[in-house]
């Protein structure tokens, strides 16, 4: 009877597999198709399923010559590199070294607008409202860069967490509280309690020379090809390095929980501000969209979240000129899709890529990326 049970239990492993390998054939297909049809030139995919990777895949063009794309190729990981902060700080928090609705002023070891690159704060006493959990879900008030500013001096534009508006700023500040608040290195330190531990070995918050030896450029929406940008300073809001395989594992570590605690994790996901605004951009719209209260679209710690046919999920995209990604995780599955495009134009194919991966979330494409661009080629 054992020998019996332990067969069937082979040709049922025997049979899931192969099930598996024909998703994923169908998935490489679309993937194919979607490059095809859109023109974007590199496309990278990873898969979690129940907490571990899946499938990862990688095709198209990293450069100009045309050498090929592969699951190794350094990509820019654009804002996706705030989820991976936000994670990280989650572990200070773990370890009591942080406190996310304790203000920043009683980390820091002297006044905020005491710091040069701080000084614009000066008139404005609310910067003492700011807490971690307003940095990482962009609730401090501050605009999305204070470059955008027509002064490019830094403000506070709203009272401290009473709404979203998506501000690299914000990010770059909590990094800013952790170095000088807490004398740790961040690009070290997320290196050392991040990047080794899930064996991301090709991922790094600076540029190392390594990195060179297969690297993608990128593309913009006009054609025009950029080389990759050698980041040389460690910036929270976006200046990771990483491979699909790599961002693959931190994915499955954010679905399954793993180096937090079980309250840290769920603070990670939890969505604790309701967002109202039609779309993220330009952060401080007044434009509201009802449908929004209906899927329950809030901020997370560093992501955003929402309720779809498939329950309650996250997801954050990362772009600029030659750059766009997402990352979209459904929790009681524990699975997620992570793409990567070296294009500026990659939403073109983003959403039926996630779509052909993990079903139909209800992600709130519109709210994401404003104007959906055709699948078409231009």
């Amino acid at each position: 009877m054992r020998g019996k049970s332990l067969a069937l239990a082979a040709a049922a492993m025997c049979v899931a597999a192969g099930s598996a390998h024909a998703e994923n054939r169908k998935l490489d297909d679309e993937i194919a198709r979607l490059i095809t049809v859109s023109k974007v030139p590199g496309v990278a995919v990873a898969v979690v399923e129940n907490g571990k990777v899946a499938h990862v895949t990688a095709m198209g063009v990293r450069n100009e010559k045309g050498d090929p794309l592969t699951p190794q190729t350094v990509m820019y990981a654009a804002s996706i590199t705030k989820a991976a902060f936000a994670y990280y700080v989650l572990m200070l928090v773990d370890e009591g070294r942080l406190n996310l609705d304790k203000p920043i002023a009683e980390v820091l070891p002297k006044p905020l607008p005491d710091y040069k690159a701080y000084a614009d704060l000066a008139g404005d006493p609310r910067w003492r409202k700011i807490t971690p959990r307003m940095l990482l879900s962009h609730s401090a008030g501050f605009p999305n860069f204070r470059w955008l500013n027509p002064d490019e001096k830094l403000d506070i534009k709203f009272e401290p967490g009473s709404r979203y508006a998506y501000s690299g700023e914000g990010l770059n500040l909590m990094q800013f509280v952790i170095e000088q608040g807490l004398s740790i290195k961040v690009g070290e330190d997320m290196d050392r309690r991040l990047f080794k531990p899930l064996g991301m070995a090709r991922s790094g918050m600076v540029w190392r020379d390594d990195f060179a030896t297969d690297l993608a450029d990128g593309r913009q929406a006009d054609g025009k090809w950029e080389p990759h940008d050698d980041r040389s300073s460690v910036k929270a809001a976006g200046s990771l390095d990483t491979t699909i395989s790599d961002l693959g594992r931190l994915a499955a570590a954010m679905a399954s929980g793993r180096g937090l605690s079980k309250k840290a994790r769920a603070e990670f996901s939890r969505g604790g501000l309701a967002i109202p605004a039609a779309y993220q951009f330009p952060p401080f719209t007044e434009d509201k969209n009802p449908d929004n209260a209906k899927i329950k679209l809030a901020a997370g710690v560093g992501v955003v979240t929402f309720d779809g046919p498939q329950g309650h999920a996250f997801f954050k995209g990362g772009h600029n000129d030659i750059t766009d990604n997402m990352l979209v995780c459904v929790e009681k599955r524990r699975a997620c899709v992570v793409v990567l495009t070296n294009s500026g134009d990659g939403q073109r194919i983003i959403p039926s890529v996630v779509k052909a991966a993990l079903g139909e979330t209800g992600l709130p494409w519109g709210w994401e990326y404003t104007r959906l661009l055709p699948v078409e080629a231009k």
